[in-house]
């Protein structure tokens, strides 16, 4: 019956892209499809989505192509909603993110740009808090910090009082609460597109786990570029939740637009995607004129990472930990430069460094350690807080483009150092390899597998401690 009036209320004269599927590392299947070439942009879902439906709604179908405009989008939808698994029991910022991370692993996405909208919003903020080396700039759009922003709106809670009562007239309301209460084709697509796509028992899961979304104390980590969007008359958040989120993120920007429709593809869409343009072209900029990071050729590529960062932050605090960060900081680019060693960026709680050789690379991580051992028996800390650092090393040919270092070769050694243990440093064989006879001591640590890598990787220890 829904299907029929899907046909009814659709246009399905364009050909959908091809939905493929990415699975999480909890075992939920995701749906996901692709449209265009060029810089990645991650479109996470808009409250309730499908993939497949979204595609026929021609307003929806001309904002997704108008984004894919000399970019790769990439859309898919979260558990328990379209097209993707509806096998689930909760959700959580936590899992929206693994829900994001299968994703882009799924496509071997090292960096791209990442838009949160509405409720995707706050798992977007922790996404690119916890992963700055991958989130080149996030957008966020109509949106929240902390879930009480939406969810005590009396007009959120006269809607979400129909759920149990009339499901199909409490779709009607929701679609007209979000898009706008003059939308009226555009709402009945939407209302058809949710009854088709989740159930009410679904959707009360989900409204459980939306009401514990509180993100405000990872606002101060995002050090992405960030573009804050709102509607000035949205009804469902009030455009002071805009300002203060906007105001929380170091590096972002708030762009009031009017209308009030909570869909940036309906109301004046060309103002939507005039200021995105605007924002990622100054990216673009930036990129076009920045020297290359490093040489092409075969380079040993390290990555260290600060052991139990989160939890050093909830037990210390954000200025303590902040402190263990600086310290790991300057230990590790003291050591780069005796050891010739390139830092490529900071990655949060860690740095991304090359080398010309590795014999260079090993000899850097041993002095980290080194010198993390020494800080940590004779210098101060907070009580219970050692400075603890694991290393990752692999050897490849990587691409170098945007001052940054792009491939295999660098995905490999990313999750090699995420292999690691604190205290730890782990090489791929290519490194041992390339460092036979020069005295280093390695100790066999079998195969591993590693996410985003089919066959298992041999990986070794240096035994650095009796270099």
């Amino acid at each position: 019956m829904v299907r029929e009036e899907l046909r009814m209320l659709y246009d399905g004269a364009a050909m959908e892209p091809r939905i493929q599927y990415a699975q999480t590392s909890d075992g939920v299947s995701i749906a996901f499809w692709t449209l265009g070439e060029g810089e990645p942009l991650v479109h996470m879902p808009l409250l309730i989505s499908n993939i497949q439906l979204e595609w026929q709604i021609p307003e929806c179908r001309r904002w997704y192509e108008r984004l894919a405009q000399g970019r790769k989008l990439i859309r898919y939808d979260f558990r328990g909603s379209g097209m993707s698994e509806r096998n689930v029991t909760s959700l959580s910022v936590e899992a929206l993110m693994l829900d994001l991370e299968a994703v882009v692993d799924r496509l071997g996405l090292e960096k791209f740009v990442l838009c949160g909208f509405l409720h995707t919003g706050p798992p977007a903020i922790a996404y690119a808090a916890r992963h700055p080396e991958r989130v080149s700039r996030l957008i966020l759009w109509g949106t929240y910090a902390r879930a009480t922003d939406w969810s005590q709106v009396p007009q959120t809670q006269a809607v979400r009082a129909l759920i149990d009562k009339d499901w199909t007239f409490y779709t009607e309301a929701l679609a007209r609460s979000f898009l706008g209460w003059s939308e009226g084709e555009p709402a009945r697509r939407y209302a058809a597109l949710v009854r088709e796509s989740v159930t009410p028992d679904l959707l009360q899961i989900a409204i459980r786990g939306l009401n514990e979304f509180d993100v405000r104390a990872l606002l101060p980590q995002v050090r992405s570029p960030t573009l804050v969007l709102h509607r000035r008359s949205y009804g469902v958040l009030d455009v002071s939740v805009a300002m203060t989120l906007a105001s929380g993120v170091p590096d972002a920007r708030l762009a009031v637009l009017e209308g009030e429709s909570g869909a940036p593809y309906l109301g004046d869409t060309e103002a939507v995607l005039a200021a995105i343009d605007e924002f990622l072209g100054e990216g673009e900029e930036g990129a076009a004129q920045a020297e290359p990071a490093a040489p092409s050729g075969l380079v040993t590529i390290l990555f260290t990472d600060l052991t139990a960062s989160t939890a050093l932050t909830q037990r210390l605090g954000d200025a303590k930990a902040q402190e263990l960060l600086r310290t790991h900081n300057t230990i590790v680019r003291d050591a780069l430069k005796a050891h010739s060693g390139a830092e490529i960026k900071h990655t949060g709680d860690g740095i991304m460094a090359s080398f010309p050789s590795a014999s260079g690379a090993l000899e850097c991580a041993i002095a980290i350690q080194r010198a993390v051992e020494g800080h940590s028996v004779g210098a101060p800390r907070p009580v219970g807080a050692p400075l603890q650092i694991h290393i990752g090393l692999n050897a490849g040919e990587p691409v170098a483009e945007e001052q940054d270092l792009f491939g295999t070769a660098v995905q490999l050694a990313r999750r090699i150092c995420d292999k690691a243990e604190g205290g730890e440093i782990l090489a791929s064989d290519v490194v041992r390899q390339l460092a036979a006879g020069k005295g280093f001591l390695f100790a066999d640590r079998g195969e591993a597998a590693l996410r985003g890598f089919e066959d298992p990787v041999r990986l070794y220890e240096l035994r650095w401690r009796d270099a």
